[in-house]
């Protein structure tokens, strides 16, 4: 088998340049693909648990811990401890971090075009859908 052919090999050169792709665009908004990541699980439920967040988003905890210092650091989140458990630290949106979602979906469109843009829309379709089951989804 040549590696170079592998669909393992393909994916990891996809991954490589669709993260890059996604850093070019997410820095113009001051933002990196981690991060935005964390905000779309929080948009969908605010007020998680940090170790929540980690599965959600599939990363170790240390690495979501470092992605929220950043978020803390641009005023998007809040960390609060619950005061009937002083461990469970939750995280919640701050208003910056709720509107920010705009310039981010903007910002999303422009990626999925540039990422489709050679693919017909079946094939945008099968791609999607082979992704999402590849996802475990």
């Amino acid at each position: 088998m040549n590696i170079e052919e592998s669909a393992g090999f393909l994916l990891s050169k996809i991954t490589i340049a669709h993260r890059n792709l996604l850093e070019r665009h997410l820095r113009e908004i001051g933002l990196h693909s981690g991060q935005v990541f964390v905000l779309f699980e929080l948009w969908k439920k605010d007020g998680q648990r940090q170790i929540d967040l980690a599965e959600s988003v599939r990363l170790a905890p240390p690495t979501v811990n470092k992605i929220l210092g950043g978020l803390l650091e641009a005023d998007l989140v809040t960390r609060a401890k619950y005061e009937n458990d002083a461990r469970s630290t939750r995280i919640f949106l701050t208003n910056k971090g709720k509107d920010i979602r705009h310039d981010i979906e903007i910002v999303w469109d422009l990626i999925e075009e540039e990422t489709l843009a050679g693919l017909t829309e079946t094939e945008s379709l099968m791609f999607r859908q082979l992704l999402t089951r590849l996802l475990g989804f």
